[in-house]
C-alpha cells in the first residue's frame, strides 16, 4: 500500500510547528554530550532559530487551515493565535536565560531541549480536537515543566518545587483522566465535535455522568492553571524554580491550559453551560480574591507575583464564566497581555536577583531607579498594566473581560472584580515605591549591565504591553474571529 495513504501531506504541514521543536529538542539533546556544556550561546541560539521557524511554521499551518490526522487536530484562527503566543513565551524566555545558565553554571542543552519539548506540547494542546490529543499534549509539556522547575539541582528550594509540583499535578491528571474515560463511556466519542452533538442529541447521554465528566476535568485543568481550590503549589513552585523557568510557567502553560479550556467548555459542554457556570463564577470569585489579598502579605517578589498569578486566573474564569464569544475573545486578549507583562517582569527579577538568586525580595529593588533607570522604567510599564492602568495591554484585558460580564448579566461577578482590581493596585505599587523613593539596595548597587539578551526580554514585552494597550484592535479583531469557531 502506498504511504501517502498514511501521510497526508496537508496534515504534515498543519503539524509543522510541532514538527520543528520535536526535531530540534531531540538535535539539542544529541548535540549536548559533544558540546562543552558552558556553550549556553550555542544552545540558547539553536534554541531561538528553532523557535522563529515554528512561529513561521504556525503562519505556514494556517494558510493550510483544516482539521489533521482524521479531526484530532484542528488547525484554525483559535489555535494559531495560542501556538503562536506559546511560541512567542518561549523565545522571551530564552532570552533572559543566556545569563542565568551562565551566572549558575548551570547544563545548557537539556534546559533548551527541555524548554522546547514543553512548548510542542503547548501546541499539540491547543491545536487538539480530541481529548486523547489533549492529553498527550498536556503531558509532554507537564513532564518537561516538572524537570525545569528542579533544574538546578543543587537548589534545595528548586527540588522542593519540582517534587511538589509533579505529585499534585500527577494527581490533578488523574482527575483530568477519569473525566475523559466518562465522556468517552457516555457519548462514544472522544472527539469534542462528536461529543457535543451526543450530548445534545435525541438520544442524550445521562447529564449525571456529563456534568461528573466536567467537574472532574474542571479539576485537572483548575490545577495547572491555579485556580481556586487548586493553587496550593503555585507560590512554593514559583518561587523555588529558577527565574526564567517561572517565567514560562507562569504565561506558556496557562495561556495553552486556557486555550484547552475554552476549547473543551465552549464546545462539547456548552450545551450544560447552565450546570458548570456557577462552579466557574464561584471559582472566578475566590480565585481572584485569595491571590490579591495573600499578595499582600508578601515581602518575596517572585510569591508575591506567584498570588498574583493566581488572581489573574481569576480574571480569565471571569471571561469563561461569560459563555459567549466576547467572553473567549476577551480571554484570548487578556492572556496575550498578561503574557508580555508577566514575563517581562520575570526577567528583571532574573536579572536583579544575583547568583544562587539572592535577592529576591521587595527590598533589594530599593533604588534601582537611580542605578539602571531603564530597567525600573521597564519594570514600571510592567506593573502598571498589571494594575490595568490606560494605554497598557493590562488595561483592555481587564475592560474586555468586564464587559463581557455585564453583557452575560453577571453584574455582582464585574464588581467584585472590580474591587479586587483596586486591592490589586496597592501590592503592585509597593514595588514601584520601592524602586522609586528609596535609597539603592546593595542588589539594586551591585547589578550587572544588562546584556543584549535581556535588553530584548525585556524591551520587545514592554512593546508588547504598549501596544496592546493603544492598538487593541489589532489582536482582539482577530480573537473575536477566531472565537466563534468554537461551537
Amino acid at each position: 500500500m502506498p504511504i501517502s495513504n498514511f501521510i497526508n501531506a496537508g496534515d504534515l504541514i498543519r503539524f509543522l510547528p510541532e514538527i520543528i521543536l520535536s526535531v530540534a529538542g531531540t538535535l539539542l539533546m544529541v548535540l549536548d554530550p559533544l558540546v562543552n556544556r558552558r556553550s549556553s550561546n550555542l544552545f540558547g541560539t539553536l534554541s531561538l532559530l528553532a523557535l522563529i521557524g515554528a512561529l513561521f511554521g504556525s503562519v505556514a499551518a494556517y494558510a493550510q487551515a483544516g482539521p489533521a490526522f482524521g479531526g484530532m487536530l484542528s488547525v484554525d484562527g483559535f489555535a494559531t493565535f495560542f501556538r503562536m503566543l506559546v511560541i512567542v513565551v518561549g523565545i522571551l524566555t530564552v532570552l533572559p536565560s543566556y545569563r542565568f545558565l551562565a551566572r549558575q553554571d548551570a547544563e545548557t542543552g537539556e534546559y533548551h531541549a527541555l524548554l522546547l519539548y514543553s512548548i510542542a506540547g503547548q501546541c499539540v494542546m491547543v491545536s487538539a480536537n480530541d481529548l486523547i490529543m489533549i492529553f498527550i499534549g498536556l503531558e509532554i509539556s507537564s513532564i518537561s515543566s516538572y524537570v525545569l522547575a528542579g533544574y538546578l539541582r543543587d537548589d534545595k528550594r528548586a527540588n522542593e518545587a519540582a517534587l511538589k509540583y509533579f505529585l499534585l499535578g500527577s494527581f490533578a491528571t488523574g482527575f483530568f483522566l477519569y473525566g475523559v474515560a466518562l465522556i468517552y463511556g457516555a457519548t462514544g466519542t472522544v472527539n469534542l465535535t462528536l461529543a457535543r452533538a451526543a450530548i445534545t442529541g435525541a438520544n442524550s447521554p445521562s447529564p449525571v455522568f456529563i456534568g461528573v465528566a466536567a467537574a472532574l476535568m474542571f479539576v485537572g485543568l483548575g490545577f495547572k492553571v491555579s485556580a481556586w481550590p487548586f493553587q496550593m503549589w503555585a507560590p512554593d513552585v514559583y518561587q523555588g524554580a529558577p527565574t526564567p523557568v517561572t517565567a514560562f510557567l507562569s504565561t506558556g502553560p496557562k495561556a495553552a491550559t486556557f486555550a484547552i479550556f475554552l476549547r473543551i467548555f465552549m464546545t462539547a459542554f456548552e450545551p450544560i453551560g447552565n450546570g458548570w457556570e456557577p462552579l466557574v463564577w464561584i471559582c472566578a470569585l475566590l480565585s481572584m480574591t485569595i491571590g490579591n489579598f495573600a499578595a499582600l502579605l508578601q515581602s518575596n517578589v517572585k510569591r508575591l507575583l506567584a498570588y498574583s498569578s493566581i488572581a489573574h486566573a481569576g480574571y480569565v474564569l471571569v471571561a469563561l464564566t461569560a459563555r459567549s464569544d466576547v467572553g473567549t475573545a476577551a480571554a484570548m486578549f487578556y492572556l496575550a497581555a498578561y503574557a508580555f507583562m508577566n514575563i517581562g517582569a520575570f526577567a528583571v527579577i532574573s536579572h536583579i536577583s544575583g547568583k544562587g538568586e539572592r535577592y529576591q525580595n521587595l527590598e533589594d529593588f530599593a533604588g534601582l531607579a537611580q542605578k539602571q533607570p531603564m530597567t525600573a522604567a521597564l519594570l514600571t510599564i510592567f506593573l502598571l498594566s498589571l494594575i490595568g492602568v490606560p494605554l497598557t495591554g493590562g488595561f483592555f484585558g481587564k475592560f474586555y473581560i468586564f464587559k463581557a460580564a455585564l453583557e452575560s448579566h453577571l453584574v455582582w461577578l464585574t464588581v467584585l472584580g472590580l474591587l479586587n482590581s483596586a486591592v490589586a493596585a496597592y501590592y503592585y505599587l509597593r514595588i514601584l515605591v520601592m524602586m522609586y523613593m528609596h535609597e539603592p539596595s546593595e542588589a539594586a548597587s551591585g547589578a550587572e549591565p544588562l546584556t543584549v539578551g535581556l535588553k530584548a526580554a525585556l524591551i520587545l514585552p514592554a512593546l508588547g504591553t504598549l501596544i496592546l494597550g493603544i492598538f487593541p484592535s489589532w489582536v482582539l479583531d482577530f480573537a473575536g474571529k477566531s472565537s466563534s469557531l468554537l461551537k
